[in-house]
């Protein structure tokens, strides 16, 4: 093992010892932010440093074993070689769930997620992929036991829709939805297509992680302007009476949002709201992390929403991910929300990458 990825270990054993003796005194109760973040950090650092005392106690046993290995006996010779290679595998096990538990953890893969999916190339085709890509997502919600929650929707002709904006909250949204972001590609004949020639069509996805709360970023009020507007599409017979749906635009920025979805214009407004800010919040992190992002990537791919990461080719039946070697045969159930495989893949991939990064990382340092 790489002598700073050991001194990482043992500065994680030092903190961990710091904050048990810290959580068990009865001063620290007193302050319930400082408690809570302790009882987290420690709660965060004990797999890791259980895991190290692990690995520590196998490579004593390793070391002991490779004594034996030059006793005269033949006998204890023999086992002792046994021991050494089993101990030896063991070993390097450990290793890699010691790394993979020094990859920094991202914060945001418990969260809820905020879902937009807009047409682009391709007309009335990709207005209508626009409604399959959201009832894939619909139907993976089901499957996970998410709850998804419309906030707002433009319709476009042809039964299709511009753009489609939902809340999806569950156990490890953004976890698993937080590789989708970017260009989603499909390739099909049109109903309205008489020769029977296949069209290109594409669509963006983008998925924000909902901000926990409104202090995370700091809004000044004063450059939010605030419209009001009647709801277009299914909704029930207040849809056409009410300025409910609620439009707001963050000046300095640019950044638009509208909510739709519900009855009452303050809670349109609300949700709106928290919308702006996981913009605002998404914004700030790509600003802060760009020139990181250009030497290396911590996720698959650069997310960038330009970057084509997925083609629907309905002729051929096939599904395929052009960041990583995923290809699936079976459109419809993907579509209909079977995405486990792909998920699996991606993960691994990100784990695998972080994994080369953080070996890069202390070479360097």
């Amino acid at each position: 093992m790489l002598k700073s990825i050991i001194q990482r270990l043992e500065s994680a054993e030092e903190r961990f010892k710091f904050l048990e003796k810290e959580i068990s005194s009865s001063d620290i109760l007193k302050d319930k932010k400082v408690y809570a973040a302790f009882t987290k950090e420690y709660s965060d650092l004990k797999p890791l440093v259980e895991k190290n005392l692990e690995f520590k106690k196998i490579k004593e046993e390793l070391e002991e074993a490779k004594v034996l290995m030059n006793d005269s006996d033949i006998e204890i010779k023999d086992f002792a070689k046994e021991e050494f290679d089993k101990f030896n595998d063991s070993l390097t096990a450990l290793e890699l769930d010691l790394k993979k538990l020094l990859i920094p953890k991202n914060e945001d893969e418990e969260k809820d997620i905020f879902l937009e999916v807009r047409a682009g190339t391709g007309g009335d085709e990709a207005g209508i992929f626009v409604g399959d890509l959201f009832r894939m997502f619909s139907r993976l919600s089901e499957r996970k036991k998410w709850k998804i929650e419309l906030i707002s929707s433009r319709e476009s002709e042809k039964g299709g829709f511009k753009e489609i904006v939902a809340k999806i909250s569950g156990n490890n949204v953004y976890r698993y939805l937080q590789f989708e972001s970017g260009v989603h590609r499909v390739q099909r004949v049109p109903e309205t297509e008489s020769q029977g020639r296949i069209h290109t069509s594409a669509c963006s996805v983008a998925i924000l992680p909902v901000v926990e709360s409104l202090d995370e970023v700091e809004i000044d009020k004063s450059e939010i302007r605030v419209d009001t507007f009647r709801a277009s599409g299914a909704g029930g017979q207040h849809v056409n009476k009410t300025d409910s749906a609620v439009r707001l635009t963050h000046i300095p920025s640019g950044i638009v949002v509208e909510c739709q979805d519900g009855r009452s214009q303050h809670k349109n407004k609300a949700k709106a709201m928290i919308l702006l800010q996981s913009k605002l919040n998404e914004r700030a992190s790509n600003e802060q992390n760009s020139e990181l992002e250009k030497k290396r990537k911590n996720m698959v791919g650069s997310g960038d929403r330009s970057e084509k990461i997925r083609t629907y080719n309905f002729p051929q039946n096939r599904v395929t991910d052009h960041r990583i070697d995923f290809t699936s045969h079976n459109l419809e159930a993907f579509l209909d929300g079977d995405m486990e495989d792909i998920f699996k893949t991606l993960l691994e991939e990100n784990q695998s990458r972080m994994l080369l990064n953080l070996e890069d990382e202390t070479t360097n340092n």
